[in-house]
């Protein structure tokens, strides 16, 4: 969070960036620096933004909520068919109170899916997370919609990272190859259920800790929100056939904290159940994450102080999931 905002995030309509997605010199179209600008502000002032124009039929976002409403409208014992086990690789669906965000339990519940690999890919850190992602009998037709919908947020993730990667003055793929050339995947699938009090917290207050998010929310319940410098909570009110994206801490320690990753959390004031999918676009899973050689030259440490975290991005994440499942850990 570079700098201050007051009241809202910003809109940005992606699409001349993704007509020339893949032209080296797209940098060159007025339009796309013009969408390069936009981002480079965003990442800089909030982390936060709202991306429209991004080719992703606003029919297939809504139907993908529909189907998630129907699923969480199951009873529980039909929902624990899936419930997820760190036997299971940490997939499937956790009921209300399974969630803890900073040792605080959250008030949703949610189906955990992740990019899936071939057993023994990703050595020991991977065993933790092997597994197949486990999808409900009913709807009946959720999975296939659901890979359809993955396969989309992954190549539109990829075009938004290379616009972001064009702000900080690198090629459009600066990200890619080592880095972010077989990236990882994952999504929650979350139901927040309506409440009859203020301030019951759906998801505590945190960072994402990968490099982009995108978020499909109900479009008629307003929980999202991000904290600004001033410390005041900003809501994210939903804009229908939108994704919310916001940048995860991967994405400030590649920059050298030329961006930062922005504090949200969710409180469904609503007496309405409120879903929302939440699609997080990784670094390759066995990455070494640190800031890339570009910004080491552009900010040597005599004039920024420097990022000194460098991470193993399946090292983290395994160590985030066990944390975040401690009780799971406990219980198995």
């Amino acid at each position: 969070m570079a700098t201050n905002f007051k009241s809202h995030l910003p809109i940005i309509d992606i699409g001349p960036l993704l007509v020339k997605c893949d032209d080296s010199d797209m940098m060159d179209d007025t339009g796309v620096a013009e969408v390069v600008r936009k981002l480079d502000r965003a990442c800089r002032d909030v982390g936060f933004f709202y991306v429209i124009g991004h080719g992703i039929s606003e029919s297939l976002m809504r139907k993908v909520k529909e189907m998630t409403h129907r699923f969480f409208e199951l009873p529980y014992e039909e929902k624990l068919k899936m419930k997820i086990t760190p036997a299971a690789g940490y997939r499937g669906y956790q009921r209300i109170g399974v969630n803890y965000t900073s040792g605080k339990q959250d008030f949703h519940e949610a189906i955990d899916c992740y990019r899936e690999f071939k057993q023994g890919k990703y050595g020991e850190t991977g065993k933790v997370l092997e597994g197949l992602n486990q999808w409900p009998e009913n709807p009946q037709e959720y999975k296939g919609l659901m890979d359809e919908y993955i396969k989309l947020c992954t190549d539109l993730s990829r075009n938004i990272l290379r616009g972001i990667s064009l702000a900080l003055g690198g090629s459009p793929y600066e990200f890619e190859g080592d880095m972010v050339g077989d990236p990882f995947w994952v999504m929650r699938i979350i139901g927040y259920p309506g409440v009859n009090q203020e301030n019951v917290i759906g998801c505590g207050a945190h960072t994402d800790y990968g490099l982009l998010t995108l978020i499909n929310q109900d479009d008629d319940k307003t929980a999202l929100q991000v904290k600004n410098l001033a410390g005041d909570w900003i809501s994210a009110i939903p804009i229908p056939g939108s994704f919310i994206c916001n940048i995860g801490d991967m994405l400030k320690i590649l920059s050298n904290g030329v961006y930062e990753s922005t504090l949200h959390r969710v409180i469904n004031n609503s007496p309405l159940y409120r879903v929302c999918i939440a699609f997080f676009y990784e670094t390759n899973f066995d990455a070494m994450v640190e800031p890339l050689d570009m910004f080491k030259e552009k900010y040597p440490g005599n004039k920024r102080p420097q990022v000194s975290k460098r991470v193993i991005y399946g090292e983290h994440l395994v160590n985030k999931v066990q944390t975040t499942f401690a009780n799971l850990v406990e219980h198995s």
